[in-house]
This record gives C-alpha cells, structure tokens and sequence, in this order.
C-alpha cells in the first residue's frame, strides 16, 4: 500500500496528508475547492480534478469531508469512489457520519470487490497536525489489519469497533461524551465569573482533578480568552450531535444531556455562528 487518494483536505485532512507523506506515501487529492490545497500540492502532493480521477489506481482512497450528504456524493454514482477504484482497493471513511451510512458503504463496496473501513477520527486540528488522532474503525477484522499502517502514520490510538458502521456508533459515544463535557466546563466558567472568581485561576484550580478533561484544559481555556478560532467547526458539532441524537432514538433511546447541548448549539448557528469552534458553546450563556 504506497499509492493513497485523498479525498475532502479542510483543517483536518491537510494535516493527515501532511503526515502520510511524511511516513512515505504517495499521495494523490481532491477537494471542492484547489485554492484551498495549494501549499499542500506546492509540498508534494498529486492534484486530481475529480474524485473519481483521485480513486483510480491507488492501494487506499481516504475520505474526510464535510457531512453525510457530501460522503454520499463521494462514495455513489458514476463518479464515485466505488464505480472508479479498481477492485481490491482499501477505502476508509474517515469522516463523522451515520453508521448506516457506513454500512450502505461497506455492502456496496464488498459487491465492488472493495474493501470498506468506517474509521472516525477524535482529536482534533491539534491531533491531526501531531499525527496523534484517536481512531475508531469498523469493518472486517482482517480489513482493519491491512490499514493499520496508513492508520499509523496518522494516529496513535488505533482501535478496531468491530463489524462495519461500529466506528461511527463509537465516534457518537465520544461526541456524546463531549456535549455534556463541554457545556459542564461552559457552565463552570459562567458560574466562576458571575461569583467573582478570577476565570483562569479556576481553570487551573480545576483541571488537574476529578472535573479534569479535554474540554477543560484545551477548548475552554480557549474561551476564556474569547478565542473562538475553530479547532472544531460548532456546525460540524451540530451535524454529530444530530446524527447521535437520531440513532439514540432508533435505539429507544433518550439523552438528555445531548438534546439540551444540541438544542443550544442550533440556537448559536441560528444567530450566525456556526463557523466558530465549539468553544463558542460559552456564548448561549451570554459570556
């Protein structure tokens, strides 16, 4: 496996291409818009005017973009990545999305002769530029085996869901975790400084005990310094949490916590800020 396409290069996927190469990859991308990938085809990577053109002929076709209906667009039609990978081809969905989806994927794939992985990453732009992503993959266990060193060259927690469309169901479980993470550390700080606590004093004071967390230490350090430059877009955290929030009620399933912290992300988009990180959680609390 030496010859990879790259399919959706945004604040995530710039990085990982960064770091395939770096482990010896050659690497072929496509994006919607070129303009945006010019310092990573000026390093060394192959510009594709389609994606049908970045799937042909390679070991391995990755794919982050942006929500279910762009990895459909992807992946089916006569343009897609499964009418034009040649058969045997690995092809890793890395983008959050449905886990039936991911199954519609890996069934359409195996009639291609394709071999389908479902492989959500977490960790954020941080992560992806570090080459320390958390991955969860879904698909044959065999399959999973055989890209576990493209997965390597991009992340450090490589773990193996089980049967296709159980890395996103798990990528949910980690989004689910975030909400109530994130609005805790939101409401931890509002309650701080209408008390009259010094903010970042308590940030410290905090975050190395039991209340300590990813959110904590990094995206609402961000906040209190009204540093809303996203790591993570809030719409895209829309887009998880909804998707999260419909198969928890396929499953007969309520949570609370997620509804109430999607309910106020959609507010915040609905005033125009779906394109701040997810730091901007803060602001529905009139920070």
């Amino acid at each position: 496996m030496k010859k990879i396409g790259f399919i959706g290069v945004g604040i995530m996927g710039k990085s990982m291409v960064r770091n395939l190469r770096k482990a010896g990859y050659e690497v072929a991308i496509y994006t919607r818009t070129k303009a945006k990938a010019q310092d990573v085809i000026a390093e060394g990577a192959v510009w594709c005017d389609t994606a049908a053109e970045c799937a042909k002929g390679r070991d391995v076709v990755i794919t982050i973009v942006g929500y279910p209906k762009d990895v459909e667009e992807v992946y089916f039609g006569d343009n897609g990545i499964i009418a034009n990978a040649d058969p045997g081809t690995y092809v890793i969905d890395m983008t959050t999305t449905s886990p039936r989806l991911a199954v519609r994927i890996w069934e359409e794939a195996e009639k291609a002769g394709l071999h389908a992985v479902d492989a959500p990453v977490t960790g954020g732009d941080t992560g992806a530029k570090a080459g320390t992503l958390t991955i969860l993959a879904g698909g044959k266990k065999e399959d999973f085996d055989a890209c576990v060193p493209v997965f390597e060259a991009m992340g450090k927690n490589i773990n193996y869901e089980g049967k296709a469309g159980n890395g996103q169901h798990t990528k949910m479980c980690n989004q689910i975790a975030i909400a109530g993470a994130l609005a805790g550390a939101c409401e931890a700080m509002v309650y701080a400084k209408n008390t009259g606590l010094d903010v970042d004093t308590m940030l410290k004071s905090i975050s190395t005990g039991a209340a300590g967390s990813a959110q904590m230490n990094n995206v609402a350090s961000k906040a209190a310094k009204d540093d809303y430059a996203p790591g993570f877009f809030l719409k895209h955290f829309i887009k998880d949490m909804g998707i999260a929030d419909e198969e928890a009620l396929a499953a007969d399933t309520r949570l609370g916590v997620l509804e109430d912290v999607l309910g106020m992300a959609k507010k915040l988009e609905s005033e125009g800020m779906g394109d701040l990180g997810t730091q901007a959680l803060i602001k529905y609390y009139k920070w």
